[in-house]
């Protein structure tokens, strides 16, 4: 009887035995082919944010972390490319960062190539969903190291926050170069450099530690450009590829308010006038003698070589003036260096026969075409919502309207060094805030989708107020801080001498329409 238990008693344990391997045997099986099922396979691409789907992207551009908005508890991110090296993300909540070392590496054995992000969305109940993968083409030419630009709050008067900041393209390094509260909250704008040098630029600062603060380097001097033959500032510049001149537009600018809903802030000029100021001999001088009365003259811009002098021009408003009937065209104007003086002007691109205006135009490097901000009146695109990018063939005359335009407005714009760059301010977000894009030209006829400057945190757009302005590609970093322009900022400033024979005139006492539309 006792064996008999004992014999029983075995069988029982082994049989429990059996039972607890089989059921964990069963569990493993089940959790391990939890995401293992077929998914379902959606004929759409995923929700992204931002949308990075069809960019255009260069092989040293950081990585293009991302927001996945579709449901799921997880999600499996993978990007593979043709030469069979790929990368794997995994993420619980939808957020995407891509370790820069793999990203880079990835990216730089595929120039030319397309590149393909795989997102698989698992969600509770064991069910996947895979979605139509994302491409990304990769060119072949890389962008520069360095993107500067200006960040404010969006408005008319937003000045007790600004700061200029460097940010590397490359990765998610940056640094300010310059913050206004540490001189007394004054406004700072219009930074420039030298054909992407960050060795060779300048800034305005207005308030109590006004003046132009111009950098070499480490080195920088403070001057008053303004001269009592100039009835208002050197505003607008453009270095010279010599180093050795800046063109400035001298503006007499006013502000109005629109009392229409989907309009904002209206910014226009009385008068203006471009200047030209000696580096070397601390001279400023008018550009063209006989143009100075009879057009208002801003936003200047050299060829690459020098020999010319492109701005935009409108007939000079007389009182009562309706802004909105003020049109501007692109002009240009030779010069010669070694005489210090200008030819006779000629209008490349007549927007007033079309009934536009032009803003903001730039040449490529290589000379050959210029970019520019089209639309419907004045030179202030940044609050026209139908301002859109054109480029013009200066060799054949041709000119289109760019594909990378949005329904919101897209103004500021700068070249990389290489030519086949173009990063622009675009309101195509929230129609408020600026972003800066960046644009791949594969000719004078075709561009990449653009895409936005990435971020570290792929979600910072959606959350920051503050608009990205004046965006400039350098090619290295730029040398000095904050601190040094606080040194340099009680100096009194090196005051410009006038020379020639003319004296910049505009209207004193303007009365311009200020009705409600």
């Amino acid at each position: 009887m006792k064996y008999h238990n004992w014999h029983f008693d075995k069988i029982k344990n082994i049989l429990t035995g059996v039972l607890l391997l089989t059921m964990l045997t069963t569990f493993i099986g089940c959790h391990s082919n939890m995401h293992k099922n077929t998914p379902v396979v959606m004929k759409r691409q995923p929700v992204t944010e931002p949308d990075y789907a069809g960019a255009t992207i260069p092989y040293n551009i950081a990585p293009l972390n991302f927001l996945i908005k579709e449901e799921g508890t997880s999600f499996n991110v993978k990007v593979v490319s043709p030469d069979g090296s790929e990368m794997s993300v995994r993420s619980s909540t939808g957020i995407v960062r891509f370790k820069e070392k793999a990203w880079k590496n990835l990216l730089s054995m595929n120039k030319g190539e397309e590149v393909k992000i795989e997102i698989i969305s698992h969600e509770r109940g064991n069910e996947s969903r895979k979605f139509t993968p994302l491409s990304l083409y990769v060119a072949e030419e890389p962008v520069d190291p360095f993107l500067v630009y200006r960040i404010l709050y969006p408005g008319y008067e937003a000045w007790l926050d600004m700061k200029i900041i460097q940010r590397s393209t490359e990765g998610f390094y940056a640094t300010s170069v310059f913050e206004n509260q540490l001189l007394d909250n004054g406004c700072v704008n219009c930074h420039s450099f030298m054909q992407n040098d960050p060795g060779k630029m300048l800034i305005h600062v207005r308030g109590s530690k006004s003046g132009t603060y111009f950098v070499d380097n480490k080195d920088i001097i403070k001057r008053e450009l303004k001269t009592e033959n100039m009835p208002a500032n050197a505003v607008y510049p453009a270095w010279h590829p010599s180093g050795r001149f800046v063109a400035f537009s001298s503006n007499k600018t006013v502000q109005a308010f629109h009392a229409r809903p989907e309009k904002n802030i209206e910014v226009f000029d009385l008068f203006s006038s471009l200047v030209l100021f000696d580096v070397e001999n601390n001279e400023m001088m008018a550009c063209n003698e006989s143009d100075t009365i009879r057009y208002m003259e801003t936003f200047p811009y050299w060829s690459p070589d020098g020999s010319y002098l492109y701005y935009c021009r409108a007939p000079q408003v007389g009182e009562g003036f309706d802004f909105r009937e003020v049109k501007y065209d692109l002009a240009r104007i030779p010069f010669d260096p070694e005489k210090r003086s200008f030819g006779n002007a000629e209008v490349i691109f007549n927007a007033s026969a079309i009934g536009k205006s032009v803003s903001f135009p730039t040449v490529s490097p290589e000379g050959n075409s210029v970019v520019f901000t089209l639309h419907d009146y004045g030179t202030f695109s940044i609050w026209h919502r139908e301002a859109d990018l054109y480029l013009s063939n200066i060799i054949n005359g041709k000119t289109v309207k760019m594909s990378l335009n949005s329904d919101e407005s897209e103004s500021y714009h700068s070249w990389s060094s290489n030519g086949k760059w173009l990063v622009f301010s675009s309101k195509r977000g929230d129609g408020l805030s600026a972003r800066p894009y960046f644009a791949y030209l594969f000719s004078a006829d075709s561009t990449g989708k653009p895409f936005v400057l990435p971020q570290i945190d792929p979600g910072l757009y959606s959350r920051m107020k503050k608009t990205f302005n004046r965006p400039e590609f350098v090619t290295g970093k730029i040398s000095v801080n904050p601190r040094d322009f606080v040194r340099v900022s009680s100096d009194e400033p090196v005051r410009t001498t006038w020379t020639g024979k003319t004296e910049l005139k505009g209207i004193q006492d303007n009365r311009y329409k200020n009705e409600k539309y």
